[in-house]
């Protein structure tokens, strides 16, 4: 797979990806689906220090070279200016691409990027029913630093937020 910067005509393809996960799962706590235009916004929100990288197949991968099978961000943590050195992560993978690698390919990438644009300390804020991506991070180095108990609902289902931390020297 290749893994670059997302162009805006990668956005209906991370669009998607999202959406099903807003739809279906407990992954985001968004509750209503991203439109095109608000995607387009997000996107160009996610340029320069804060970027969107996507992971697209190549030949052989069994789908169509170049399409989108995940998405990796950077997004401000807060807005007050002590956090500026501070970004939290976001990696989301295509259901049909789960499995290949593309998350964790993208998750280094994602830090790569990162140390790159001279962070201190990326966190990830991760459901507490997503046992597979706190793994994930921890496998990359992400240590736990808290647990928020039944800080979110949806789908009728109280949910807590596990963070973890990735600190660079």
């Amino acid at each position: 797979m290749q893994i670059r910067p997302a162009a805006l005509t990668d956005a209906e393809a991370i669009r998607t990806i999202y959406n099903v996960e807003v739809e279906q799962s407990t992954v985001t706590f968004d509750l209503i689906a991203r439109t095109e235009a608000e995607q387009l916004a997000w996107l160009d929100a996610h340029r320069g220090a804060y970027p969107c990288l996507v992971a697209l197949a190549e030949a052989g991968d069994g789908v169509s070279s170049g399409t989108v099978l995940g998405f990796a961000a950077l997004s401000p943590f807060r807005d007050r200016p002590a956090y500026a050195t501070t970004v939290e992560n976001s990696v989301y993978v295509d259901r049909s691409a789960r499995g290949l690698g593309v998350g964790r390919a993208l998750l280094d990438a994602i830090i790569a990027a990162a140390k790159e644009q001279g962070f201190h300390s990326i966190i990830a804020r991760i459901s507490g029913d997503n046992g597979l991506s706190v793994t994930l991070h921890e496998a990359v180095g992400f240590t736990v630093v808290g647990i928020e108990r039944e800080v979110g609902r949806k789908h009728g289902t109280w949910l807590d937020v596990i963070e973890l931390q990735l600190l660079f020297n």
